[in-house]
């Protein structure tokens, strides 16, 4: 490792110490960076002992640059196309507390929820998926209460009025991260009206992340479902 604890690239410091710090590798964000700065930035984590790498925000076409730049001696680059991330080293057998629940209120909201559930895998944890289960057909999310109540943890992933994380709330004894997302006709404000709504939700136990951050809400419910093993 790098007696500085980074490795500079120029156009990046890749933090190679991150994981020593907060037990998690740095996780590299793909919109915004050339095919080659994510190889490259990728690659210098590789190379200082990081087992495995998630980009996120990483489009179909950088993706596939990506994986025709990738050395065929490093550890394996996926792509999960839905969830826009990338993964080099593949994705460790959990070993988290309980399970982590993504409850998804529309098939619209699926990239955002698939950005949740593979971060969450990522970081060892074992996921249930509940797919289109939102306040507009309740009874489809009532369906999923023994689910609900064996999680230690829900991710509530939902646009238009973000009305699912005071639902969820309400019925399951665990914490609740609400996910806003930028689903939504014009008075939804690109995910405001849910995030609004998620941040001013009555049932207890509901915390809230930024619009359409589903890296975000499983990062914190990973940090959540290891908290027996710290």
């Amino acid at each position: 490792m790098s007696a500085t604890g980074f490795i500079d690239l120029g156009y990046a410091r890749a933090d190679v110490a991150r994981a020593d710090r907060q037990g998690v590798g740095e996780v590299v964000y793909g919109e915004g960076k050339t095919p080659e700065q994510i190889v490259g930035i990728a690659r210098a984590l590789v190379d200082a002992g990081q087992a495995r790498v998630l980009i996120t925000r990483l489009d179909t076409e950088k993706a596939a640059e990506v994986e025709a730049m990738w050395d065929a001696d490093a550890p394996a680059f996926t792509y999960c196309d839905q969830a826009r991330i990338g993964v080099v080293g593949g994705v460790p057998e959990p070993d988290g507390d309980g399970t982590i629940v993504i409850a998804v209120a529309g098939t619209s909201d699926l990239p955002v929820a698939e950005e949740a559930a593979l971060t969450a895998q990522f970081l060892g944890n074992e996921v249930v998926r509940l797919f289109d289960v939102g306040v507009a057909g309740i009874h489809r999310l009532l369906a999923c209460a023994d689910d609900l109540a064996r999680a230690q943890v829900v991710i509530a992933v939902a646009g238009m009025e973000g009305a699912l994380a005071s639902v969820v709330g309400g019925m399951v004894s665990c914490p609740v991260i609400a996910v806003p997302t930028s689903v939504g006709y014009g008075a939804s404000f690109g995910g405001v009206a849910a995030l609004l709504a998620m941040l001013n939700s009555c049932a207890s136990g509901v915390s809230v992340v930024n619009i359409d951050n589903g890296f975000g809400a499983a990062y914190q419910a990973s940090l959540i479902n290891h908290l027996g093993s710290r």
